[in-house]
């Protein structure tokens, strides 16, 4: 099996247990019906990322040190928050970081990084400064610039490390206008 294949099914699938969202809906929903929750409380929040089998949801988050600066070596911290498991905060362990929800992260400037995930690199996102001064996570969404929130990804069936992926849908606001924006695509 090719490492794209594998890295691209490790990104959709490996995770512990539980439910995922249907993106472009009020309330989402995994495939078995069950509400996916929206991360709240978290500061410096840039998107996060849902999927099933389970409610687990993986957090991106800006990584700042104690004055509020960035730290370019690593620019966002990546971790789980395990809902099915009462809500905690659990690091990724290595394989979910290398081969599934990490990110190759390059500096471009001071105030501009490109982002790809290690198990999908066809959609690049950007970690930049907004109009706002405030640092976000910008992709491509319907081919308009857009602030991303959420990721989501629907698996029905399938194995382990090679899950049967029927979408993947990025979520966010247009940065022209603020307007929601949602689009779902075949990975």
């Amino acid at each position: 099996m090719n490492r794209v294949i594998f890295s691209l099914c490790a990104f959709f699938f490996w995770v512990g247990t539980g439910t995922l969202p249907a993106f472009a809906q009020e309330t989402l929903k995994t495939s078995q019906g069950q509400e996916l929750p929206t991360p709240k409380g978290i500061p410096n929040l840039l998107f996060f990322v849902q999927r099933d089998p389970n409610i687990n949801t993986i957090v991106y988050e800006l990584n700042l040190n104690s004055k509020g600066v960035l730290n370019e070596e690593e620019p966002i911290k990546i971790y789980w928050l395990r809902y099915a498991d009462g809500g905690g905060k659990q690091e990724l362990n290595f394989i979910q970081r290398k081969f599934a929800y990490g990110l190759h992260v390059k500096k471009l400037s001071a105030e501009k990084f490109e982002l790809k995930f290690v198990s999908y690199s066809k959609r690049t996102l950007y970690l930049q400064k907004g109009p706002d001064g405030k640092w976000h996570v910008y992709a491509a969404i319907l081919q308009k610039p857009s602030v991303l929130d959420r990721v989501f990804v629907r698996i029905e069936g399938g194995t382990l490390w090679v899950p049967n992926v029927v979408y993947a849908e990025f979520k966010g606001r247009e940065s022209a206008t603020g307007k929601e924006i949602v689009e779902r695509f075949k990975p």
